[in-house]
């Protein structure tokens, strides 16, 4: 499908899309709580974290390489499965970026309130006010912010890594299989928040140059860097507080940068915040508005909602609605852990849409599967497929384990979007019929 949307997201901006979406909340808040359950083999519980996201990438970055578009989650739903099942993706979509952003936002000004006390919602409206505005000028301006947001980020973990390694106590790695491998595999879904979005630049594959090449290349980028990284923040973070010092942490980098930066520890951790909290909202926001106009292209939505803006190339009315839609999310209450877990499980259901999506475009699209840029044999793209699919019905029943109630939120708001899909349908057959 053809798009006028601007081509400014180059590889660099890609690997930081990836990262900026996945190295946000959860690196500042997971540890404690998966070394709680697995002790210092918290740091394997990283590597069989990936694993799963690691499978459903190839799916993603095969998808990616043979049909990139703007919207790739709803777009692809609804070209190789059904029209209806795309737009639920997209619709329960809405909750979780509302959940995320909301999360995000408060994250960055309890953060910020550690060295100047600000008011918390003006504050998190002046942030999405921000971002409207930048992504309105053009994707190149946001690409470049995002870019350098993620740049100062990896400088900042490094930094961090560097001052902490004197500090570290080798005896505090043993015994590293303390609480078994039963405390190692059930802390897995608490760090998997830790690799959620690493595909999504598939969801801006109209606007990166050359994205059949660029899009498989920086996922893969994307995902060993957040596992090196993570590796190194949680050995340092371990290394330095032992294992029950950090399963008692609240914030556990904060409490290890204390350990060796003294007065300088606040301000530190709190810039790192910032620029993780600020990169992710960056990503999620351009995510969002891209699913939007994906839609109203498909005429899902209205169609006013797709227009381009003729000089900076951008969907500035799908921008301005994702804006709206954050205004109204600050009069939710801003206790938002029950939100958050629901965009965990939205992110379960779409990575199983797309990795069965790849294996049906490898079995009846020959001609995308001969176009992509990544691919292995059409057999081990379908068995990748259909593991992908397996891993995610799996991590969707963990989660439906640990609390049922975002499940039931997701199952309404998609009942009332069922009913929103039904009715538009019946008002484009209708003049049809008259």
């Amino acid at each position: 499908m053809k798009s006028n949307l601007k081509k400014g997201i180059n590889l660099p901006a890609v690997i930081a899309l990836g990262l900026g979406t996945a190295v946000g909340v959860s690196i500042f808040s997971a540890l404690g709580p998966a070394t709680a359950i697995a002790g210092p083999g918290m740091l394997i519980t990283v590597v069989l974290a990936a694993l799963p996201v690691l499978i459903m990438s190839i799916s993603y970055a095969f998808m990616g390489s043979a049909a990139p578009t703007s919207g790739a989650t709803y777009e692809w739903s609804r070209r190789f499965l059904h029209p209806y099942l795309g737009f639920i993706l997209a619709w329960i979509r809405v909750i979780s970026a509302i959940g995320a952003l909301m999360v995000l936002a408060l994250v960055l000004v309890r953060y910020v309130s550690m060295l100047i006390e600000i008011p918390v919602k003006p504050t998190m409206f002046c942030l999405f006010a921000i971002l409207a505005t930048i992504h309105h000028f053009g994707v190149d301006l946001v690409a470049k912010i995002q870019t350098v947001l993620m740049s100062l980020l990896v400088v900042a973990f490094v930094i961090f890594a560097a001052l902490g390694a004197p500090s570290i106590d080798a005896a505090n790695f043993s015994p590293l299989l303390a609480h078994g491998w039963y405390g190692i595999i059930t802390a897995i879904p608490l760090l998997l928040g830790l690799f959620a979005g690493l595909e999504s630049a598939c969801e801006v594959g109209d606007e990166v140059a050359d994205g059949r090449r660029q899009i498989p290349i920086g996922i893969a980028v994307a995902t060993i860097s957040a596992l090196l990284l993570y590796l190194m923040i949680g050995a340092v973070s371990l290394g330095v507080l032992g294992a029950d010092g950090l399963a008692n942490s609240k914030a556990p980098l904060l409490d290890t940068a204390r350990q060796f930066a003294g007065p300088a520890a606040v301000p530190m951790i709190v810039a790192m915040a910032v620029i993780a909290m600020g990169k992710s909202l960056n990503a999620i926001f351009m995510i969002f508005s891209r699913s939007i106009f994906a839609m109203a292209r498909a005429n899902a939505l209205p169609e006013a909602l797709a227009k381009i803006h003729p000089r900076w190339g951008t969907p500035y009315l799908a921008t301005r609605l994702v804006f709206a839609l954050c205004c109204i999310g600050l009069l939710l209450p801003m206790d938002l852990t029950f939100l958050f877990i629901a965009v965990n499980i939205v992110g379960v259901i779409q990575s199983a849409a797309i990795c069965y999506i790849a294996g049906h475009v490898v079995r009846r699209h020959p001609d995308l599967y001969d176009g992509a840029s990544f691919k292995f044999g059409r057999t081990t793209m379908i068995v990748f497929s259909w593991a992908g699919v397996g891993v995610a019905v799996i991590l969707g029943a963990i989660g439906l384990e640990t609390d049922w109630k975002p499940y039931l939120l997701l199952v309404s708001w998609g009942s009332v979007g069922t009913v929103f899909y039904l009715a538009r349908q019946r008002r484009k057959i209708a003049p049809a019929v008259a």
